[in-house]
C-alpha cells in the first residue's frame, strides 16, 4: 500500500472537504477490484463490501463506500494528474532502455453518450514491447484528437535511448521532433496520408538498392515470408530523419503487403524486421488483454472524466497482473487467483514497489 500511496496519495481530491474516504484508498479499492474482474462503480462498491476482510490488510474502513462514491470520484478526478501519477508509478519499476515503445490509441467502444456511438472515448497508450508493460496513457481533452494526445503521452515518458514506434497517423514533424528532442529514436509508419513523403520514399527505394534481408516462419499453420529493405534517406524530411524502411510480407498464397517507414537511425534489415513486428505487441499484449480479460469495451462509464479514469485504472491493473507473477500462469488464471485467493491478491498489489 505504501508504494501506491506514494504515487497516488498526492493527487488533489476533487470532492468536498468532509469526504469520508481518502482518495488514495478509493483508488486502491478500484485497482484491487479490477484485478478481480470488476469494471464499473457498482462492482467496485460490491467488491469493497464483500472483500472488506482482505482489503483491511491495506485500508482501514468499517463501512464500504457506495457506488455513488466511486462514480463521483471517477467523474471528478483530474485525468491529466492521474495520468502523470500513473506514468511515474510505471517508471518506478520499469528501467529498461533500448527497447521498442509502441504508441497507439484504443477506444472504449460502449462508453459513449446516446447518439455518439460512432465516436466513443479514446485513450492513447505507450506500451513497452519487451517487458509487456503499459508505461503511460492519456485521453484527449475537449477539442483534442489522437495526434495531440499521442504527443502528451510522449511528454509523460522518458524516451531516452528508446525506440518509439507508431502508425501512419503519427508520422509528422511534431512527433519526430518530440521524440528526438527527448533523446529517443523513432520508427514511424508511412502511408498515403503523407503523399509527398510516401512518393519520396518509393522513389528512393526504387533508385538505389539498399541492405536487404529475407526470412520465413511458420506459425498457426501459416507460412509467412518477410523481406526488409533499408536505405539512407537522400535528405531529411523531418527532424532526425535518416532512413527509409520497406517491409514486404506474404502469408501463404495471399497477395504480398508492402509497408513503408521513416526512421531516425539506420537500422540493419534484421533490426527493422524485429522492430516493426514488436510494434504490434501493443495490440496483442495490451489492447486484446484489456478487452478480453478486463472487459474494457463493456464499460459504460461515459460522464465527465469517468472514461479516461476507468481506462487508467484498467492499465494499472493490467500492469500488476502482468508483472506480479513470474510463473507461466495465464492472465485469466491470475484474475481468478486474485478473486479467490486473498494472499495472492494482496501480494500482487504489494509486489509493485
Amino acid at each position: 500500500m505504501g508504494c501506491l500511496d506514494g504515487y497516488f496519495g498526492a493527487l488533489e481530491d476533487p470532492r468536498a472537504g468532509n469526504a469520508s474516504y481518502r482518495l488514495v484508498d478509493l483508488i486502491v479499492m478500484m485497482i484491487a477490484a479490477s484485478l478481480c474482474g470488476a469494471n464499473n462503480a457498482t462492482e467496485f462498491a460490491l467488491f469493497a463490501q464483500e472483500r472488506r476482510q482482505a482489503l483491511s490488510r491495506l485500508i482501514d474502513y468499517e463501512i464500504a463506500p457506495s457506488h455513488d462514491t466511486f462514480s463521483r470520484v471517477l467523474r471528478l478526478l483530474d485525468p491529466v494528474a492521474f495520468a502523470r501519477a500513473f506514468a511515474a508509478f510505471a517508471a518506478s519499476f520499469h528501467q529498461a532502455s533500448r527497447e521498442v515503445v509502441a504508441v497507439d490509441g484504443k477506444t472504449l467502444r460502449r462508453a459513449y453518450h446516446k447518439g455518439f456511438a460512432a465516436s466513443p472515448p479514446l485513450t492513447v497508450s505507450a506500451f513497452a514491447a519487451s517487458s509487456r508493460l503499459c508505461l503511460a496513457a492519456a485521453a484527449p481533452e475537449p477539442g483534442e484528437n489522437e495526434i495531440e494526445t499521442a504527443l502528451k503521452v510522449i511528454d509523460l515518458l522518458d524516451v531516452t535511448d528508446r525506440l518509439v514506434t507508431a502508425d501512419a497517423l503519427h508520422c509528422h514533424t511534431r512527433m519526430a521532433d518530440a521524440v528526438v528532442s527527448a533523446g529517443g529514436d523513432y520508427l514511424l509508419a508511412l502511408k498515403g496520408n503523407r503523399r509527398h513523403w510516401y512518393n519520396a520514399a518509393t522513389a528512393a527505394l526504387a533508385a538505389k538498392p539498399g541492405e536487404m534481408l529475407e526470412c520465413s516462419s511458420t506459425a498457426h499453420g501459416r507460412l509467412e515470408r518477410r523481406r526488409a529493405e533499408v536505405i539512407p534517406a537522400p535528405q531529411a524530411l523531418m527532424p532526425g530523419h535518416k532512413a527509409f524502411v520497406r517491409i514486404t510480407s506474404q502469408r501463404d498464397a495471399a497477395p504480398a503487403k508492402v509497408r513503408l517507414y521513416m526512421a531516425s537511425m539506420l537500422p540493419s534489415p534484421r533490426q527493422a524486421l524485429e522492430w516493426t513486428r514488436a510494434h504490434w505487441q501493443v495490440e496483442n499484449g495490451l489492447h486484446w488483454m484489456l478487452d478480453v480479460h478486463l472487459r474494457e469495451d463493456l464499460s459504460r462509464a461515459r460522464t465527465d472524466n469517468a472514461p479516461a479514469n476507468v481506462a487508467l485504472i484498467n492499465r494499472i491493473a493490467r500492469n500488476i497482473l502482468q508483472d506480479a507473477d513470474t510463473t507461466k500462469v495465464p492472465i485469466s488464471h491470475r484474475i481468478r487467483k486474485c478473486a479467490w485467493n486473498e494472499d495472492y491478491l494482496i501480494n500482487a498489489i504489494a509486489h509493485m514497489r
